[in-house]
């Protein structure tokens, strides 16, 4: 089944989350929160509709990307919007965020989850999910896991290769001022 071409695509397509008017959109609201570009939250944006689309329709549970995950948070935040306006009168049937219990069953169930909702997407819209938005499944739950969100305001951040070669010059300094005071 082509997923654009359902009523219920139509419905999400043209669905704009929040009040109609609003000086601050949803839009802006995700960029800002998780310090992405406009352009990269409109996508994710748009990638949160096919999300919702196969949560409806696949068949299966489905299980969003982290950043897909975010914008759905985000949109639970907006709770009147969300269960007044979007659930009954878009999707048509309440869609629950049911977040891990945790343990090594949790993560395999959603691990398999969210494979099958990848090839899910490729199957109902024709097209791999772009991978900077929805990566592999081992990224998913192996390696972002181990990430944390931070307020750049409160803490330096330096990429690891910079760490690494400012530490490799401190220690050639240290080394170099250990050699001069001996001699």
């Amino acid at each position: 089944m082509d997923a654009e071409q359902t009523d219920l695509w139509q419905r999400l397509a043209d669905y704009e989350i929040g009040p109609p008017g609003a000086a601050f959109t949803f839009a802006q609201r995700l960029a800002r929160e998780n310090r992405w570009s406009g352009e990269y939250a409109a996508r994710v944006l748009s990638e949160y509709k096919r999300f919702c689309w196969l949560a409806c329709e696949a068949g299966h549970e489905a299980t969003p990307s982290d950043a897909v995950d975010q914008a759905w948070h985000l949109h639970l935040t907006y709770s009147r919007d969300y269960w007044d306006r979007f659930c009954p009168q878009i999707l048509l049937m309440p869609l629950h965020h049911g977040p891990t219990a945790g343990g090594t069953a949790e993560r395999t169930r959603y691990y398999d989850q969210y494979a099958q909702t990848l090839a899910s997407y490729e199957a109902h819209f024709g097209e791999p999910a772009p991978l900077d938005i929805w990566p592999g499944a081992r990224r998913r739950f192996v390696v972002d896991p181990l990430n944390a969100r931070v307020n750049p305001a409160d803490v330096l951040i330096v990429p690891r290769g910079l760490a690494y070669g400012l530490a490799l010059a401190i220690a050639i300094l240290m080394l170099g001022l250990v050699a001069l005071a001996i001699t």
